[in-house]
């Protein structure tokens, strides 16, 4: 059987890990990457770089791949969010039950684990090399390298996993009948740091999520294996009072990170160093169709770029992998239309569905977690899990720790919304939550076809 030769633009997460997949199918794999190799060079992150957090999805996808073992000992556990209050007290929210957790872990150390095995595994990667022009029709791709020479490649099966800016979908918007629709939200992130201790240990909860709140903004940070914490501070542009177009200077960062942030300010001895060298970035969700045309793809972010607030852009793209390889392996290798075909018609509507909870995610996380009549609504939604673990799981864990289809998980949801919608509607709900009628909250989940 003919195998062909396999090209990925992009050696980020996704285009590593597929690399992997691919090469253990006994394809020939090459990888073309803009940046140089920055496995070999002094960097932490460029200022740019969100942490990853690894849930289920993302550990299937691993494990499948049969690296997931190596991946163990970089991550840092998470088992729920550590809310931050403007008085300094802090409160803990658990994401499920008691051994559910996600897993805080650095991407360039994560890149270089996934890069480092697709190079073990037989793929071969070309760093330095800049997309200039892709003909689809023909699969050729034109390349500017770095000593400013050009080269062209021809390719019989075409892999886009160059993320949120592909190069291929750039290609495809300009030669196809291609639906495309982006959206930039109003809010913008930079990346802070938060030091180990002066004793060299962490300064807060190392095993959460920290969030602080303050409903049109909010500060997380997440946990390193070296004792710090990776910080992002997620601002509108423009249009409030505490935006990113307001601080002007040194004075305007610390009276920002005093007035809303003081207990974090207090542990950030780098503040002003961190948020005058590290850029301010955007935040992108994207949707496109076709993703697949003449033996081409797009895949990840290419295809699906969504906002953080989920933390499922990386465990769905891990997943994309994972669902690509179980169709080259019931339809094989000589059939790359079909293979495409079917991953873009099964896969669209989960990517669909998941891009929305991440927008949808970002008021829950900056305004709703603080809200006293949310907390309780948790612990109902808790409490009905614990009592009918079948009935009942919350969305959350549905998205986070299964591998529930997306779009069913935003369905069941959306139902569980409608029913908690009714039940938190009682003004005295706050008073009498742990005596509710749980039997019957969960036959109005029944009736309204939720399970």
């Amino acid at each position: 059987m003919k195998k062909e030769r396999i090209n990925l633009l992009g050696a980020g997460l996704i285009g590593s890990l597929l690399a992997i997949y691919l090469r253990k199918r006994g394809l020939e794999v090459s990888i073309f990457e803009k940046r140089q190799d920055w496995r070999h060079l002094n960097v932490s992150g460029e200022g740019r770089s969100i942490n990853m957090a690894l849930s289920y999805r993302g550990w299937k996808a691993l494990e499948r791949a049969g690296i997931k073992d190596k991946v163990i000992p970089y991550t840092q556990a998470m088992y729920g969010r550590r809310i931050h209050d403007e008085h300094g007290d802090t409160f803990f929210q658990p994401y499920g039950k008691e051994d559910q957790a996600i897993y805080s872990i650095s991407r360039n150390a994560f890149n270089k684990i996934l890069l480092d095995e697709a190079e073990a595994q037989g793929a071969s990667v070309h760093f330095g090399h800049k997309v200039e022009h892709v003909n689809v029709a023909a699969r050729e791709v034109s390349f500017s390298l770095e000593d400013g020479s050009e080269k062209s490649i021809h390719s019989e099966v075409l892999i886009g996993s160059d993320g949120a800016y592909s190069a291929l979908r750039n290609a495809f918007q300009s030669q196809l009948r291609f639906n495309f629709n982006q959206q930039y939200i109003s809010h913008g992130y930079k990346e802070l740091s938060i030091p180990p201790s002066p004793e060299g240990e962490f300064a807060m909860d190392p095993n959460a999520l920290h969030i602080w709140p303050r409903g049109k903004f909010m500060l997380i940070a997440l946990p390193n294996l070296d004792k710090s914490f990776t910080c992002t501070l997620f601002l509108p542009f423009e249009g409030y009072k505490v935006s990113f177009a307001n601080i002007h200077d040194e004075r305007d960062i610390e009276q920002v990170f005093k007035t809303h942030f003081n207990d974090a300010y207090n542990l950030m001895p780098n503040l002003l160093e961190d948020f005058t060298r590290n850029p301010t970035a955007a935040l992108i969700n994207t949707e496109c169709y076709p993703w697949t045309e003449n033996n081409t793809l797009l895949i990840g972010d290419a295809a699906h770029a969504m906002v953080p607030f989920y933390g499922q852009g990386m465990n769905c793209g891990f997943e994309d992998c994972s669902i690509l390889d179980g169709l080259i392996a019931k339809y094989g290798t000589s059939s790359w239309d079909l293979v495409f075909e079917k991953f873009q018609k099964g896969r669209k509507p989960d990517t669909d569905a998941i891009c929305q909870l991440a927008m949808d995610n970002f008021v829950e996380m900056s305004d709703n977690v603080a809200d006293p009549k949310f907390l309780i609504r948790k612990k109902i939604e808790a409490r009905l899990h614990e009592l009918y673990p079948q009935e009942w799981v919350p969305l959350y864990s549905m998205v986070t720790f299964s591998e529930m289809k997306y779009s069913e998980a935003y369905a069941i949801g959306k139902l569980q919304e409608k029913v908690m919608d009714r039940v938190m509607s009682d003004p005295l709900i706050t008073q009498n939550w742990d005596r509710l009628d749980y039997e019957d909250i969960l036959h109005q989940v029944v009736v309204s076809g939720a399970v």
